[in-house]
């Protein structure tokens, strides 16, 4: 008797604690979901947290990281799913009540042993394809040599047609007091060359979904294609000393003749010279800097 209202009382006391788990998680969700929905626009939400990609080789890694989460959200929901039906399922019903004890399910070990690692060759495949894509070398319209320097950027532009000449380039240079605009011209490609005279540092833009690292001694490279006009944002992606923080530049993606006339402007105000400028002494971030902290 005791035994069997022991047993009444338990059952509905173990379904009462599933549920309330349930709901415990389904609020946990909503919230986080609603944490997400705060902190990001509805493009933003929309890209996975990534910006609208500005070029033709950021649409490789932009749908490389779309269809990942993709995945992977689908992956989470049948895994959770699994794992509330056996909550419920499989819940003991009696306090004397032993669940079956499966030694071994072949079937089922073969599809999770199997399964994981499609999805790695998958993923696997999918990303070397987008980096093969992004890190593709083609004839490009125009060299760009970019110096990362502490703590500012020095952008050589070589186009023989606005500077006159092979072996003379424009340029400018930020200081720490003044960010430095690099101006592209659209649906032309740029192949950007990397130095640096101190310690690493790396180069990205946000609109194109890449970056790379700049090195002292190596030299490093990629190209780009932008194909929408607009102003973004770029910056150091690597600590690379105390101010790091102020390793910002502009971009400007411009028309074809936009960018000729501004290479031109450059070059009637003086800012030429033979050879790329290559940061360090030749690039006055220090002084600017010291503008910055009351000339000290």
């Amino acid at each position: 008797m005791i035994a069997e209202e022991r047993g009444s009382f338990v059952g509905p006391h173990i379904h009462q604690r599933a549920t309330g788990f349930l709901r415990r998680a389904a609020l946990v969700a909503a919230l986080g979901s609603l944490a997400l929905l705060s902190g990001c626009s509805l493009d933003e939400w929309r890209n996975g947290a990534m910006p609208d990609p500005a070029s033709e080789q950021a649409d490789h890694i932009f749908y490389l990281w779309r269809y990942a989460w993709i995945a992977a959200l689908i992956t989470g929901i049948v895994v959770w799913g699994l794992i509330f039906w056996v909550i419920v399922r499989y819940r003991r019903r009696h306090p004397d009540e032993i669940p079956i004890q499966t030694r071994y399910n072949l079937p089922l070990e073969i599809f999770y042993t199997i399964a994981p690692i499609i999805m790695v060759v998958v993923f696997f495949n999918a990303t070397i394809n987008a980096q093969n894509a992004v890190l593709q070398d083609t004839d490009e319209d125009h060299v760009i040599n970019v110096v990362g320097q502490q703590w500012s950027w020095t952008f050589n532009y070589t186009d023989e047609e606005a500077t006159g000449g092979e072996g003379t380039n424009v340029y400018t240079s930020g200081t720490a007091s003044e960010i430095p605009t690099l101006v592209l011209p659209v649906d032309q490609t740029i192949q950007f060359n990397l130095y640096s005279p101190d310690v690493i540092h790396s180069f990205g833009i946000q609109a194109f979904l890449f970056r790379m690292d700049v090195i002292p001694g190596r030299h490093n490279h990629f190209e780009v294609t932008p194909d929408t006009l607009g102003t973004y944002t770029g910056k150091c992606y690597e600590l690379c000393g105390a101010y790091h923080s102020r390793m910002l530049f502009n971009v400007e993606v411009v028309t074809a003749e936009e960018y000729d006339q501004y290479l031109r402007d450059l070059q009637e105000a003086g800012f030429e010279s033979e050879g790329p400028v290559l940061g360090g002494g030749q690039a006055y971030t220090q002084e600017g800097l010291q503008e910055s902290e009351g000339g000290e």
